[in-house]
């Protein structure tokens, strides 16, 4: 087995360990020189063999106290339950869930406790059509943000319609430091001109021009022909705005447009085809008014798109921590106060056992 000091081990290792000192003790091998041989400390075994000869069981117990003083109430536990079963929660994840009901006042419990408990009942199964990330991806290589409207991304994607070869196209612009969608569009085309205008109105509604050009966000796109078109590189050059190009052939270097366009398309709400540029433009109206101030981006401290934008999100955070906190001190008087009644209640139930025992005992 070799050496086997400060490891966890199966019921079935300790029962053998155990067999193998009292089997060497018979035979005059003392139990130091069994551990020494086995090379674990020999208090653990003796532990072990007092446990097998009362006939307890050897299997390891969850560390950490029985009785945690801040372990979850029974109604957080029912609530969370309760909104994790609801319809209108059906696709959201642990941490979702569980941002969605701070805000909503409805708990405070934290990621892992939604997590354990979900998992307890069954209902930790994949949602939706995302897979979990291969953990091999590096970001590239940017300058540190510190608030909204530094740096600019954006992309064009193509949506489907119901005929074979022809697309509309969805073109987003998107803060990287808020994640909020400035500005989409959509078109039948891929062009500079379309392009253009998704700036033209993006710097209107932020008042870009209004700052001063040292101030202005800088722009990374990848090296498609509309973000290399002259037009473009005109009009970021005569406001000052620095354009950087990803490397080809690697999205990750344009990493949160990315994962928006598949935040798109992965939305249970996501209709997959379209059957006009006005059908598509109705549907994304719709979609990026949620995004922006409805959608918890876990990007961003699962605040909305719209609050990060507005510098709201440390608020917000410390905001839910202290409720976080106060909820645990809560739940640690309240089981304090049920510990202490349930010691009270066996303290009585114990001395009146005894009562009854002397008084049938005769002197």
């Amino acid at each position: 087995m070799g050496k086997i000091g400060q490891c966890w081990l199966k019921a079935e290792q300790k029962a053998e360990i155990a067999l193998s000192v009292e089997t060497a003790r018979d035979k005059g091998i003392s139990k130091a020189r069994v551990c020494r041989m086995w090379v674990i400390n020999r208090r653990r075994v003796h532990r072990w063999c007092n446990k097998r000869a009362k006939g307890l069981s050897l299997e390891n117990a969850k560390p950490g106290p029985r009785n945690p003083l801040h372990k979850l109430l029974p109604e957080e536990r029912a609530a969370v339950l309760q909104m994790a079963r609801s319809e209108q929660n059906a696709d959201l994840s642990h941490r979702m869930l569980a941002v969605t009901a701070w805000d909503l006042k409805l708990f405070f419990v934290s990621f892992s406790s939604v997590y354990r408990i979900l998992r307890s009942e069954d209902m930790m199964s994949m949602r939706g059509k995302h897979r979990h990330h291969n953990g091999r991806s590096l970001p590239p290589v940017r300058k540190a943000l510190t608030s909204a409207n530094q740096r600019w991304c954006w992309d064009i994607s193509y949506l489907l319609t119901y005929e074979k070869g022809l697309f509309v196209y969805l073109y987003l612009l998107l803060d990287e430091y808020s994640r909020k969608a400035l500005n989409w569009r959509i078109s039948w085309y891929q062009t500079a001109q379309e392009a253009r205008r998704l700036f033209e109105d993006a710097l209107l509604s932020e008042n870009i021009l209004d700052q001063p050009e040292d101030q202005r966000p800088e722009i990374i796109n990848d090296r498609g022909r509309q973000m290399k078109a002259k037009s473009i590189t005109q009009m970021l050059d005569t406001h000052q705005m620095p354009q950087l190009f990803a490397r080809p052939r690697t999205p990750n270097d344009n990493p949160f447009v990315e994962s928006a366009f598949a935040a798109v398309k992965t939305a249970p709400q996501y209709p997959g085809r379209f059957q006009d540029r006005e059908e598509a433009q109705i549907y994304f109206d719709r979609f990026f008014a949620w995004y922006n101030t409805e959608h918890y981006h876990s990007g961003i401290d699962y605040v909305t798109p719209d609050q990060c934008h507005r510098g709201l999100r440390a608020t917000i955070v410390s905001t839910r921590k202290a409720e976080l906190m106060n909820q645990r001190n809560i739940r640690k008087e309240v089981n304090h106060q049920n510990a202490i009644s349930t010691k009270a209640v066996n303290s009585i139930r114990y001395d009146h056992i005894n009562h009854m025992t002397c008084s049938v005992i005769p002197p």
